[in-house]
């Protein structure tokens, strides 16, 4: 495949190969970008910024419905390329190619919403004899730096309601997973968006970031990926806006009037989805004592049922991690836990790309598995002596993206949403769960800003206000 910039398809000489995770064969090629490409791809997207900017918002509507009728009619084409090229179980692909296009319909409400408001001046002294109005006004151009876990759904959380707020757009995808990206691209084409509107430019960013980040024509950068990047992203971006939604490990805390057996099944579900490969998923298990042992039995009774293999068989329910490496470290993380005292229930097994479910018991605070993101398929499960205790440890981290608890308690639900600090908070279900519609972001270390069609519009636009004196 060819990258898009100046409005139209061009490749170079210089490719790399998209390669399927499971197995290593070829999917494609696409070219490798130089920083030369950015400000070419910029200097294209100046124009198009002038174009968005005077185009009507009832042809963004059109645009962006068009464009999700059409990705609802190939879900089946676009979800197969999903999981070929990022390594999620074929009915993964074909959800996140659903949900891909929810968001570009719901993108396509907010541009019939956008809109400023009245501001009373008269509330005050000085403002008596005054009317005052707000505009909302596109950014400009948009830089949308997308991660290799979601590769159509997060890039459609970024493209869709950066066109509807009447901007242009770069769109970097993850070097892993460039093919969804350049599928919708050439959907959105086909749907009428102007050429000089988008640019898609593959290759690997750590040699686009800086020429991304610096470019002064670029007003937003809205990144996903980790903490450690997106900080690098804002100590080069200056005084650009930017949305940063980045890493966490998710706890899951568990009190003994729980059901044991639904709260395994869940964890099972928002642990090991996407063979851990999600930013929320549930990865740190937090038990009262008294259900402890029934949770340890149940919840590994489900994950060794959990099978590993090709994610475009029927029946596989884990597939490859997006790398061999991902997956060797993911290896050494079980393994240092367990020299440092954890207990590995079942799993761990690795074979090539594939890692086999894991469940850790006696994972203590201190462990890279309970600070870090893990990005894998495994769950640590700690013993806390009271709720009290589950919430200090839940909060025991610099991440704060999703948190969840199970209880029949409703005070103590409520007490818990009240204390832990995290962006997303689920009572009776794990952390890994997101409708299209909610503000999803996170606190600390896990970033800044929302995402969802409605809140991203207005991350992406700015206000101007009027007073008529």
């Amino acid at each position: 495949m060819q990258l898009f910039l100046n409005g139209k398809w061009t490749g170079l000489n210089n490719c790399t190969e998209v390669l399927n995770p499971y197995d290593g064969s070829v999917i494609d090629t696409v070219p490798c970008a130089s920083p030369a490409n950015i400000t070419a791809a910029i200097d294209g997207l100046a124009r198009g910024a002038e174009t968005m900017r005077n185009m009507p918002a009832h042809q963004r509507v059109i645009i962006l419905r068009k464009a999700a009728a059409l990705m609802r009619e190939r879900q089946e084409e676009l979800g197969r390329l999903i999981s070929t090229e990022e390594g999620k179980v074929l009915t993964e692909g074909r959800i996140e190619a659903g949900r891909a296009a929810e968001a570009i319909d719901l993108s396509s409400d907010e541009a019939r919403r956008l809109h400023g408001e009245t501001v009373p001046l008269d509330s005050t002294p000085s403002g008596v004899g005054k009317l005052g109005f707000t505009l909302r006004v596109p950014c400009g151009i948009v830089a949308a730096i997308t991660p290799f876990n979601f590769p159509l759904n997060l890039v459609a959380h970024k493209v869709g309601p950066a066109i509807a707020a009447g901007n242009a757009v770069l769109l970097k995808p993850a070097s892993d997973t460039p093919m969804s990206s350049l599928k919708l691209v050439e959907i959105l084409l086909e749907t009428g968006l102007p050429p000089e509107a988008i640019a898609c430019v593959t290759g690997s960013g750590s040699a686009l970031g800086q020429a991304i980040c610096t470019d002064q024509r670029i007003r937003k950068i809205s990144f996903t990926g980790s903490a450690e990047v997106g900080e690098q992203i804002c100590r080069m971006s200056g005084l650009k806006r930017v949305t940063m939604e980045l890493g966490s490990n998710s706890p899951v805390i568990v009190l003994d009037d729980a059901d044991p057996e639904k709260a395994a099944a869940a964890i099972t579900i928002t642990g090991f989805a996407n063979a851990g490969q999600v930013c929320i998923s549930s990865q740190r298990i937090i038990t009262t004592p008294t259900i402890h042992d029934d949770l340890l039995y149940a919840l590994k009774a489900k994950v060794e049922q959990l099978t590993i293999g090709d994610q475009l068989a029927e029946g596989t329910h884990v597939g490859p991690l997006i790398r061999e490496a991902d997956a060797k470290r993911v290896g050494e993380w079980l393994d240092q836990a367990v020299a440092q005292g954890a207990k590995l229930l079942c799993g761990g097994e690795r074979e090539g790309s594939l890692m086999q479910p894991a469940v850790l018991a006696n994972v203590q605070r201190d462990m890279r598995m309970s600070c870090d993101e893990l990005f894998g398929p495994a769950v640590g499960v700690t013993r806390a002596d009271s709720i009290d205790h589950a919430i200090r440890l839940a909060n025991d981290t610099r991440f704060g993206l999703s948190a969840s608890i199970f209880t029949q308690d409703i005070d103590k639900a409520i007490h818990f949403a009240r204390e832990v600090d995290s962006g997303n908070l689920h009572i009776n279900f794990g952390t890994a769960w997101r409708a299209e519609t909610m503000p999803y972001g996170g606190l600390k270390d896990s970033g800044m800003g929302k995402e969802g069609p409605k809140y991203t519009v207005e991350e992406m636009s700015e206000i101007k206000m009027v007073v008529i004196h």
